[in-house]
């Protein structure tokens, strides 16, 4: 299944988007989160198999999408250089704050207030940002409590899979020595266009990921090549901490990123970023 959230007359609702792509059928759950912490899959298909058979479907050309989570509950928890050629093209743009020393995943949290839409804006930050930055990733979002989990147990708790651009402001990012105020600006993290349910993706996703700039391709790689795949992410983090219901986990961006041209080639305002995850869609936003 495809979930989204959208406004529709002025009011935000959650929906499935029905098998031909063209209608959203509403969901009787107040926003995705409680859908996630609450509903099972079976739960889903009959409420909109219900909606459908209703009469309640609604043209989704009549519906504004949001991001999929548009305020999750907590930070999203993000992997750094997790493909070896982005972690290659970062040392060569500032060793000093990316180099990595041990082979051993890099986590930082990205704060989010509110999910810019999939086709939102991105804002500038003109004043605050010279070197602004795009990352497309996969985003893995946990459908249940997990403590302890092992990594053959890992898919159990995948709810599904969306899109992030972890979008960047690199002076920030290396001025400061940390990540989170770098990466957590408001409007820093489009996502969407919906989530796709984990029973559509085989586990572990080997997905094609990319990112056009202007139309020009960027990125391009697949999610096979993590070096910390989301069953030993899963493992790791869930030794220490507990991991909520609607959990989002972005896992890492590939090599392309404006940072790592030489020269570097930022984001202006006007810019065009497309992330595109086969099997989810793509999302397509603007620097304003």
């Amino acid at each position: 299944m495809k979930l989204l959230t959208c406004r529709l007359d002025g009011k935000e609702i959650v929906g499935a988007l029905s098998a031909d792509g063209t209608s959203l059928l509403p969901l009787p759950y107040a926003d995705m989160n409680t859908l996630i912490e609450t509903a099972s899959l079976s739960d889903l298909r009959s409420a909109a198999d219900a909606a459908e058979r209703g009469g309640a479907s609604v043209p989704l050309e009549r519906a504004e999408l949001l991001a999929p989570i548009p305020r999750p509950r907590q930070d999203i928890i993000c992997l750094g250089m997790n493909y070896r050629d982005h972690l290659e093209e970062a040392a060569r743009y500032d060793a000093g704050a990316f180099e990595k020393q041990k082979p051993v995943a890099v986590y930082f949290s990205k704060r989010v207030t509110e999910a810019v839409a999939p086709g939102g804006d991105i804002p500038r930050h003109a004043g605050l940002v010279e070197r602004l930055d795009y990352e497309s990733e996969l985003a893995v979002i946990l459908g249940k409590t997990a403590r302890n989990v092992k990594a053959g147990e890992a898919a159990d708790y995948i709810f599904g899979y969306t899109i992030v651009n972890d979008v960047s402001a690199r002076d920030l990012q290396t001025g400061h020595k940390q990540w989170y105020f770098g990466k957590g600006l408001d409007g820093f993290t489009p996502m969407g266009p919906w989530i796709v349910t984990a029973d559509e993706i085989p586990f572990p996703p080997a997905l094609d990921i990319s990112s056009t700039v202007n139309g020009e391709v960027r990125q391009k790689s697949n999610t096979s090549l993590f070096l910390t795949p989301i069953q030993d992410v899963l493992e790791e983090l869930s030794a220490g901490m507990t991991l909520l219901p609607a959990t989002i986990i972005a896992t890492g961006t590939p090599a392309g990123v404006g940072m790592g041209f030489d020269p570097p080639r930022f984001l202006e305002a006007g810019d065009v970023v497309e992330c595109a995850v086969s099997g989810i869609g793509s999302i397509r936003n603007t620097v304003r």
